[in-house]
């Protein structure tokens, strides 16, 4: 495809909307770009970088949606093209220069869990995917190992790659036990016929065009978007009294949760940034009382992170069934004994899924307790009875402390980085217990509802081992150490649509095949296409 025209390949980086962020990373983004544009020329091609580093800002990146229009006025639309990322990034900030761009498209991220890199590629194309957008795509840790120098090959001689996609099954080409799918199916039909809630306060947050779910396709499932304001989160926030805060830290004080408190509030967590997530907390489920909503969504970057301490502690504690208890300003305890399930970065997909699978897991009589990760790294680990890739499953709090190894009492609280956090702010982060669970990512593709599930174990690592992988990424965030039955990390790379993917534990594989199995067949009574991948049990 690419024969007979210029050997040259236009690159660009896409990058965070915050400058801060942007200077902190630049040097980690400046060796990767080094690195690839060797092993490209290694292959009798040019390297043309579509935009020059900003003596100014201090970085290189495409900052905003301006700047990467004004930069793909300057790329010729038919020339390969590659975007290049070792850093969290704004897919808007390249969404629109890339839906136009007639030339091959691939991203390309470098396997680190230093910055957030692959978690910004998964995004990018998760993006390009709803978006319609033709790519390939590619990930090494240094640019010179055979996966990813035969896939560079490939696209530079074909302008495509082919990823081994053999582990992903459709639903409807096969079968599973009539009394799952009956039980799976009249679930989802008593869902729909009562109906639900989404509350979203406000919509597209860091630039993630893959986490909004058009209302056309979310009201064919039974659940439809109640739009709210984070001003007005903020402004009931102030609205809660100092008592309540009060009462709800010292909840998670009886109950053994540590807060890492210090002084200077620029660089540590302090008790008052601690009480105002508190009042955030209090002030979302009261808003959710008021509106009737069944889960909600937190956009918090980057309206709230100018004005308030981070929402992690919050979004935790709204995941966890076990949580303080909260009233109405006219004494009723709101959402008794239940979680009210809360979808990080207000990722809607992430959305759907955390309620349909919260509520099914509770009529099948197990923890519905669930939540998003970032699929941030990964690495084979051989020891302490495992042997094999174990992910990084990463997010930045909230993680419920049921998920943890001795829940509240294994839980602390942390200060968020000031380099993407200004004001502070804690999160809830643990080591995730051993055991069966079910992931599952629902996303968008050709105008449709789409869900990949299947089922993995959370394993145990030792605590050095567990040091190690946190201080690789955030040691900040809560962390789930994940292997995917019958998925390896390429396929995994090569198929998954999304920054993000879904946890929720069962008592055993058995019963996570199961509940898998129930939980496709729900979906697809939804309208949703499902597809099995990797290694579950279908009879």
């Amino acid at each position: 495809m690419l024969e007979g025209k210029i050997k040259e390949v236009v690159l660009i980086a896409s990058g965070d909307l915050r400058i801060s962020a942007n200077q902190d990373c630049w040097a980690t983004q400046d060796a990767m770009e080094k690195a690839l544009a060797a092993a490209i020329e290694k292959q009798g091609w040019k390297v043309k970088r579509a935009h020059a580093y900003n003596e100014e800002k201090k970085h290189g990146f495409i900052d905003s949606q301006k700047m990467g229009m004004e930069v793909f006025r300057n790329i010729d639309p038919a020339q390969p093209l590659i975007v290049a990322e070792s850093v969290w990034q704004y897919s808007h900030h390249v969404l629109a220069g890339l839906t136009t761009h007639k030339g091959p498209i691939l991203t390309i991220a470098n396997w680190s869990g230093m910055w957030p890199g692959l978690v910004g590629m998964l995004n990018l194309n998760g993006s390009l995917t709803k978006a319609g957008v033709k790519y390939s795509t590619l990930w090494s840790e240094n640019f010179d190992d055979a996966f990813f120098v035969e896939g560079l090959s490939e696209w530079l001689s074909t302008g495509n790659i082919r990823h081994d996609q053999g582990h992903v099954k459709d639903f409807d080409l096969v079968k599973i036990p009539q009394a799952d799918e009956q039980k799976g199916r009249a679930f989802a039909r008593a869902f729909r016929d009562k109906k639900a809630i989404m509350g979203v306060f406000d919509e597209g947050c860091m630039g993630m065009f893959n986490a909004i779910v058009p209302d056309d396709l979310l009201h064919a499932t039974g659940i439809f978007k109640e739009r709210l304001s984070q001003s007005a989160l903020y402004a009931a926030m102030r609205t809660v009294k100092d008592e309540e805060a009060e009462a709800v830290l010292a909840w998670m004080l009886e109950r053994g949760m540590t807060f890492n408190w210090g002084t200077d509030p620029k660089t540590e967590l302090t008790r008052e940034q601690t009480l105002e997530q508190c009042k955030m907390y209090i002030a979302a489920l009261r808003i959710a009382d008021n509106f009737g909503c069944d889960t909600i969504g937190i956009q918090y970057q980057q309206g709230l992170k100018d004005l308030a301490a981070a929402s992690d502690l919050t979004e935790g504690l709204l995941n966890t069934t076990e949580r303080p208890p909260v009233f109405s300003e006219d004494g009723r305890e709101l959402y008794a004994g239940k979680a009210l399930p809360h979808f990080n970065e207000v990722d809607e997909c992430a959305g759907i899924d955390g309620l349909l699978t919260y509520q099914l897991w509770n009529e099948l009589g197990l923890e519905g307790d669930n939540t998003l990760h970032d699929l941030r790294w990964g690495q084979h680990f051989k020891g302490e009875g495992v042997d094999d890739f174990v992910w990084v499953f990463l997010i930045s709090g909230a993680a419920p402390a049921s998920h943890f190894i001795g829940a509240y009492k294994g839980a602390q609280s942390l200060r968020q980085p000031p380099m993407f956090f200004p004001f502070g702010g804690g999160t809830l982060r643990g080591v995730s217990k051993p055991g069966a669970i079910v992931w599952s990512r629902v996303f968008v593709m050709d105008n449709k509802l789409h869900c990949d599930l299947g089922v993995g174990e959370c394993v145990y690592l030792p605590e050095e081992e567990t040091e190690r992988r946190w201080k690789e990424t955030n040691p900040q965030w809560p962390i789930m150490h994940a292997v995917l039955d019958g998925v390896t990390r390429d396929q995994m790379m090569a198929r998954h649509k999304a920054n993000h993917i879904q946890v929720v534990y069962t008592p055993d594989k058995e019963k996570a095949e199961q509940a898998c199995r129930i939980k496709a067949a729900a979906l697809a009574e939804l309208g949703i296409e499902v597809h099995f991948c990797g290694n579950v049990r279908l009879q």
